[in-house]
């Protein structure tokens, strides 16, 4: 069962793209299974550097089939845009596939994201504007497109009249703002359908004969477990589920399937958005760890939030997804700081607590508990083995490690693809 799920440990940008750059050259499939293009990867291959913001990343090895699952959402304008983008690099996308039953983001559903988040006023959540919340809303109330529709022009009409009245109602009656027109979207997506065509089809057949020739397969994850629907700190989090089970219902694959969930964690904590950060630095000490680390947004460049390594929200994460093998990233970032802090639980009006709280309100008030180590003040992007690194370093590691309740396999020391040590490969 040579399967594996990569989940974000974290609030996502942990730098999946990097790991699975790694794994995919000797894996066979890459499914994406959740997520639309509010979320980037960004890869640094052969020396040049990459943002996907919804084709796997492994679409850079011709020989890695490279699946777009069923649980995402998917602007096809920017779709397009990405497959263009990649064939005047060079770079082919004939092993690029999409399936049918993913969900469409139509032009009314960045709108209706603007406006809902600014209808919010100080309740914003920090939503991209891309449409997604919406999009995964139609869908939950089945008058969502799938990009299979794109290929029945007359059910696509049909449907489209039915779904742009009810859209155009709200526009005008409660937002008083411009409509939109039934053949405009019309005429555009069905060329647009005509692009995209080569690339539409049923995976689950495709993806089950991969399982039944024992074909490497790596579930690529979007975003990070704390953004989850369900189990994240909702209502700030995002409209899918970044999670190893929500990797396996995007991508049809049975659970019995897996043989292990790698989970990426960055060496600090970083969030974009409104939501709790109990660990969340500001000012200098913030601004310079951002700067350090180049956290600014690979899909919408902005600012991300910056903070020490929060053990417990890493801790909760894992337990979640089952994480057993760990690939931690932007280790390098931390290396010019004398200590380091890492938060191991909390403080509430004079009470010890775990994450998850039971209220989302006393997370955005309570006092993190840190625990202090040594830093190493050293660079180690030369770093090739375990033993190339700086004694305090390795602590630092293995009590991330211990914190989070799995080994230490993959150890990124900076951005390329060979300033990477692997203790052991994992999957």
């Amino acid at each position: 069962m040579p399967t594996a799920i990569l989940v974000g440990g974290q609030w996502g940008d942990e730098g999946k793209g990097k790991v699975i750059d790694i794994l995919a050259s000797q894996t066979d499939m890459v499914i994406r299974s959740q997520g639309g293009n509010n979320a980037g990867h960004t890869v640094v291959h052969d020396g040049t550097t990459y943002k996907f913001h919804l084709i796997p990343s492994g679409i850079l090895f011709p020989t890695c089939q490279c699946v777009i699952g069923n649980g995402t959402v998917l602007d096809p304008r920017v779709l397009m845009e990405e497959i263009d983008g990649l064939h005047e690099k060079g770079i082919s996308t004939d092993h690029l596939v999409i399936s049918d039953r993913a969900h469409m983001i139509m032009p009314y559903h960045p709108v209706f994201d603007r406006l809902e988040e600014e209808a919010r006023g100080d309740d914003r959540l920090g939503t991209t504007y891309r449409g997604i919340g919406p999009a995964y809303a139609d869908k939950i109330r089945r008058i969502g497109f799938r990009i299979g529709d794109l290929a029945k022009p007359r059910f696509l009409a049909k449907k489209l009249k039915f779904v742009l009245r009810l859209k155009n109602e709200i526009l005008r009656g409660l937002y008083d703002t411009e409509l939109f027109e039934e053949d405009v979207i019309l005429d555009e997506y069905i060329r647009l359908g005509e692009q995209l065509r080569p690339y539409i089809r049923d995976i689950f057949p495709m993806v089950q004969e991969a399982l039944r020739a024992d074909s490497k397969i790596l579930l690529e994850g979007a975003q990070g477990a704390l953004l989850d629907l369900d189990f994240g700190t909702y209502p700030y989090v995002t409209s899918s589920s970044p999670t190893a089970g929500g990797a396996l219902t995007g991508s049809g694959i049975p659970p019995r399937e897996v043989d292990s969930t790698i989970g990426v964690f960055k060496a600090y904590s970083t969030r974009v958005g409104y939501g709790p950060m109990p660990t969340e630095l500001t000012g200098e000490v913030g601004d310079v760890m951002r700067e350090r680390g180049a956290e600014y947004g690979t899909t919408t460049g902005r600012a991300r939030r910056v903070g020490w390594f929060d053990g417990a929200v890493a801790r909760y994460s894992a337990l979640l997804n089952g994480v057993d093998s760990i690939a931690l990233t932007k280790l390098d970032v931390l290396s010019e700081y004398e200590t380091i802090r890492v938060g191991t639980g909390y403080f509430f009006r004079g009470e010890h607590f775990e994450f998850p709280m039971s209220n989302i309100s006393h997370l955005k008030h309570c006092e993190p508990v840190y625990e202090d180590l040594p830093g190493w003040m050293a660079p180690i992007a030369d770093a090739k083995r375990w033993e190339d690194l700086p004694a305090a370093c390795q602590r630092y590691v293995e009590r991330l490690g211990e914190l989070i309740g799995a080994p230490v396999d993959l150890i990124s020391v900076g951005a390329s693809r060979d300033e990477t040590i692997l203790r052991k490969l994992p999957y």
